[in-house]
């Protein structure tokens, strides 16, 4: 059994799509790309697809990451042009590679958020930020579905910062040059870099303690675009790419006997 392990977005009115619907529409894209898809054992098999950490919906994501499990071998980037040909404009399948390590999801420690908050003043948005920051607890509610629960939202903030909102987005280094997020007028963006804890921390929980702490209050619905989300690096500060273990291992292994041939998609 091959796996593949995928890297795919979440972008433009997509972005309101719930995880339910994505995979929905994974599943047709599989039986469109005639994937030989490996199901599951039962009475109702499905098919084998393990999904890390989905972006809430309403969000837009750079970096939202699944597993599937194949029946015969083919080459990754073959099968990522398959099925981003079989999926919609928004839900890209940007990157593919042979999953050749354990543990994709304990990979998945941080996320990467951009915030664009418009109608609100960049010096006011810092002067939040600083609160924030200088905070020691950030008490926030959210309503589950077992009652309004209050936790501390400040903890899991690794970093927080306004920063610049550039008209040509490739002329930032650090941003995508397709996040999704409009440039032609003035706003505030924040870039936050949050640990995945329990309970999770969100950034609208992060709003809420912007709101709490320096009333901060954007007169519309922040756009939240996940960039990243990796294993968090203690020394470095920075959020890695979770598939360069399965890469690095694939430079180095010898590629199993057989598979170059078989490894095709299907006429």
């Amino acid at each position: 059994m091959q796996r593949i392990r995928l890297r795919y977005t979440k972008r433009g009115r997509l972005r309101f799509t719930s995880h339910r619907d994505f995979q929905r529409a994974f599943e047709r894209a599989l039986r469109r790309a005639e994937v030989p898809m490996a199901y599951s054992a039962g009475f109702t098999p499905h098919p084998k697809v393990s999904y890390a950490n989905a972006a809430p919906t309403g969000t837009g994501s750079e970096a939202e990451y699944l597993e599937i499990a194949l029946t015969e071998p083919r080459d990754p980037e073959r099968l990522r042009a398959l099925l981003d040909e079989s999926l919609p404009a928004g839900l890209d399948v940007i990157e593919a590679v042979e999953a050749r390590t354990p543990g994709l999801a304990d990979r998945l420690t941080a996320s990467v958020w951009e915030l664009r908050l418009d109608g609100v003043a960049p010096e006011d948005a810092r002067r939040a930020v600083d609160a924030f920051t200088a905070a020691g607890t950030v008490e926030v509610q959210r309503r589950t579905k077992n009652g309004v629960r209050t936790f501390d939202a400040r903890a899991a903030v690794v970093d927080l910062e306004s920063v610049e909102n550039p008209k040509n987005p490739e002329s930032a280094e650090t941003h995508s040059p397709q996040a999704d997020r409009p440039t032609d007028h003035p706003c505030a963006i924040l870039r936050l870099v949050v640990r995945h804890v329990t309970p999770a921390v969100r950034p609208d929980d992060v709003l809420s303690g912007l709101t709490a702490v320096a009333d901060l209050a954007p007169p519309v619905p922040a756009a939240v675009t996940r960039l990243a989300q990796g294993l968090f690096d203690e020394e470095t500060g920075t959020v890695t790419d979770p598939l360069a273990p399965d890469r690095e291992a694939a430079a180095t292994e010898p590629h199993p006997a057989g598979a170059t041939a078989a490894a095709t998609a299907p006429a």
